[in-house]
């Protein structure tokens, strides 16, 4: 139920912006220069993409545009005045706000709560209040569509990133700096957004917009600037490149964007799940009488936008969310309601979709985490002790083979940048055998040479035997690797059928449950 609207909050923010100059900035952490006399320039009005791998460093640019880190050298200009921007609050009162790729959110408080904090403007008594009539004028006005009463962690991805959205609109950033704004939206809500930067754009703010997709540079930029190991290596208009000549340019060789995926018939009934249900954190029902099975040799692919139950499914069948009723079963073992530890001694690898939050200890080290899976098991440990020496070598070994970007094997994970995480992850849980590959979200905030490698390394083990399961919100990637699709609606599946039988327009579709498949899966 929409909060009935009262009056009208003013938006709290700096200047607009002209043009803003950042000069030789240089930024070096422990074993890493993250900016090496990084010039970066942006204009009134346009949308200035910003392209790199992980660990280029777009994020560390962007965190000390913002105030969260401090230069060691450099300077930053704005309309031709040089600017000392020491924390976030700084850069608010300066018109720049910024969506990071890893939400600024407090999970136990309300929406409205966590955009009421820091607004100025908002009253000292009941400012919740005030605040929710406000977001309701957001919703309506941007298409960001949320419960300003729901608590942060009941919340998806994708809905805690539209409440930074608005979080950064609400303060009236001239210039908003979106980290990976789509990695968890639709087409549909990627098209919304995009209309919202281009009328952000016609009132003359600026958007610096970092993505790892290239079709999105070439669609919504007006200027790309790359960044390779802490440098630039150019600044282009986007009309004069091309999406080749970017990943060049990122990757430093030929990228490929078509995978070879041979064809393969699937072997034994791996995952079996029977009729589940499963509520959300609300109490809800998030799944509905789910039903599906994926084999050997097999990429089982569920597309849906954020916030369907794909979630609460993906924790159901790894044990971490209780099952309402059903089943599943992991080769002919019932693992209903299961530990994780059961589960994954079974032999399933969980890439899970919050990395942050469920897939490493932040203030443990690279090599800690890297055995987080299997650390009690020969040969990383003997009897009550920990093996440091194997543990040590095998990370090495990980992060050789994954080209993970870290300074040591010794460094907190928490210090790695977003992809190099995410690589991690996926280096430890299918480092080893594994029957059952469950990947939520496994390419999110990944840059193109690595969701090339990781694509590739899946369809391997698909190759190798394998049976995957794969949640994702990027469609090109559910038609680039699945052997059948499902579409996740409001809790229930809307069909299943053959990658070959179904198209990109009846997906889309079919996750606005407007269509459901004529051809149901028969096995």
């Amino acid at each position: 139920m929409k909060p009935k609207r009262r009056n009208t909050l003013h938006s709290q923010g700096g200047k607009k912006i002209e043009l803003l100059e950042m000069k030789n900035i240089y930024k070096k952490f422990p074993g890493v220069i993250a900016n090496d006399n990084v010039n970066l320039d942006v204009e009134g009005g346009e949308i200035h993409a910003l392209l790199g791998e992980n660990g280029a460093g777009k994020t560390t640019l962007m965190n000390i545009l913002y105030g969260i880190y401090q230069p060691d050298r450099g300077e930053i200009y704005i309309n031709g005045k040089k600017v000392t921007i020491r924390s976030p609050r700084d850069a608010i009162e300066l018109g720049i706000g910024m969506v990071h790729q890893h939400f600024m959110l407090i999970p136990t408080h309300t929406v409205a709560e966590n955009i009421s904090l820091g607004f100025k403007e908002a009253p000292f008594f009941y400012p919740t209040r005030v605040i929710e009539e406000r977001i309701c004028d957001f919703t309506d006005r941007y298409g960001l569509k949320i419960n300003p009463r729901a608590k942060i962690l009941q919340l998806s991805a994708g809905e805690q990133q539209r409440v930074e959205i608005i979080k950064t609109l609400f303060r009236g950033a001239s210039l908003l700096i979106l980290d990976e704004p789509t990695s968890v939206l639709t087409p549909q809500e990627t098209e919304e957004l995009f209309s919202i930067l281009k009328r952000l754009v016609e009132e003359k703010h600026s958007v610096i917009f970092i993505t790892h997709k290239l079709e999105e540079v070439m669609e919504i930029s007006d200027r790309v600037t790359v960044l390779r190991k802490g440098k630039v290596i150019a600044t282009v208009k986007t009309k004069d490149t091309s999406k080749k000549e970017l990943a060049r340019m990122m990757v430093g060789r030929e990228v490929i964007f078509q995978l070879e995926r041979k064809k393969i018939e699937k072997g034994e009934e791996v995952l079996k799940v029977k009729d589940l249900f499963v509520e959300n954190d609300r109490g809800l029902m998030a799944v509905k009488g789910v039903s599906f099975n994926v084999h050997k040799n097999e990429i089982f692919g569920i597309a849906g936008v954020a916030g369907n139950g794909q979630r609460e499914l993906v924790e159901a069948i790894t044990g971490l969310r209780r099952v309402k009723s059903g089943k599943a079963e992991i080769l002919n073992v019932d693992v209903t309601n299961s530990s994780p530890k059961r589960i994954g001694d079974i032999g399933v690898a969980h890439i899970p979709e919050e990395r942050i939050r469920f897939g490493i200890v932040p203030n443990l080290s690279v090599y800690e985490n890297a055995v987080l899976r299997d650390y009690y098991h020969e040969p990383f440990s003997k009897g009550s002790f920990l093996n440091y020496p194997y543990i040590k070598e095998h990370t090495k070994k990980l992060v050789r083979e994954f080209s993970i970007d870290t300074p040591s094997i010794e460094t907190p994970v928490k210090l790695l940048s977003g992809g190099n995480i995410q690589k991690l992850i996926l280096a430890r849980e299918i480092s080893t055998k594994s029957n059952l590959i469950i990947a939520a979200h496994p390419t999110y905030g990944l840059d193109v040479a690595a969701t090339e490698y990781i694509r590739k390394l899946l369809l391997k083990k698909r190759e190798e035997g394998a049976a995957i399961l794969l949640v994702s919100e990027d469609l090109e990637e559910i038609f680039e690797l699945s052997d059948r699709i499902a579409v996740m609606f409001e809790g229930k599946f809307m069909g299943i059928a053959p990658r070959e039988k179904t198209s990109l327009q009846d997906i889309g579709l079919m996750m606005a449950g407007s269509k459901t498949l004529e051809e149901k899966d028969e096995d």
